[in-house]
């Protein structure tokens, strides 16, 4: 997956923008202001932080060494960094970056999770 790719896949989103608010080169990619994607889309590698339930992180982290870890500056719990161009399939970093916004979408308040559901 190319930079180009990733942000706009984190951009298909349902209320997806893309904010700066750490630095130019760092993305952070939110649902209604809550992260649910961050990235230096100018990295090499490219890798993004995505949030992951916890049992599904550890077991990621296993069946994919070196190229999925625990989020980089992000609570390892519930955090991975991902690597985006490696030798991860496009379709699994599509899952991640899905199941991440998802996870975010699930902890806001149902108003808000009401009003994403609507076209």
């Amino acid at each position: 997956m190319t930079p180009q790719e990733l942000r706009a896949f984190c951009l298909s989103f349902n209320a997806s923008v893309e904010d700066f608010p750490f630095t130019p080169e760092t993305s952070v990619f939110k649902v209604l202001g809550k992260l649910f994607a961050l990235t230096r889309l100018d990295a090499r590698p490219l890798t993004v932080n995505l949030k992951c339930d916890p049992d599904d992180a550890v077991r990621l982290r296993g069946e994919y060494p070196g190229l999925i870890i625990p989020g980089y500056h992000m609570n390892k719990r519930h955090w991975n960094t991902v690597t985006v161009d490696g030798d991860l399939p496009d379709r699994l970093v599509r899952e991640l970056v899905e199941d991440s916004y998802d996870l975010v979408v699930a902890g806001l308040p149902r108003p808000d999770r009401l009003r994403l559901d609507r076209p």
